[in-house]
């Protein structure tokens, strides 16, 4: 775990807007916006998973860099 995402995939129709992964977020890059999470600074992102580990819905997935899958 940690390093950089490439992506962070959120499925709105499943996010019911909660807000646990932006709270869970430790470099606040997850933003309510329009009733659902969305990625306010995908740079900021350590890859830690938390919000993919904390969405109660099952609507985050966070896809590491290729530098992280190969680390892995």
């Amino acid at each position: 775990m940690g390093g950089k995402a490439r992506e962070i995939r959120i499925d709105t129709v499943r996010c019911k807007g909660c807000g646990i992964c932006v709270e869970f977020c430790p470099t606040k890059v997850l933003i309510l916006a329009e009733g659902a999470a969305a990625v306010a600074d995908l740079d900021r992102c350590t890859a830690c998973n938390l919000c993919d580990l904390r969405c109660p819905d099952f609507a985050i997935t966070v896809v590491p860099s290729a530098s992280e899958k190969t680390a892995a």
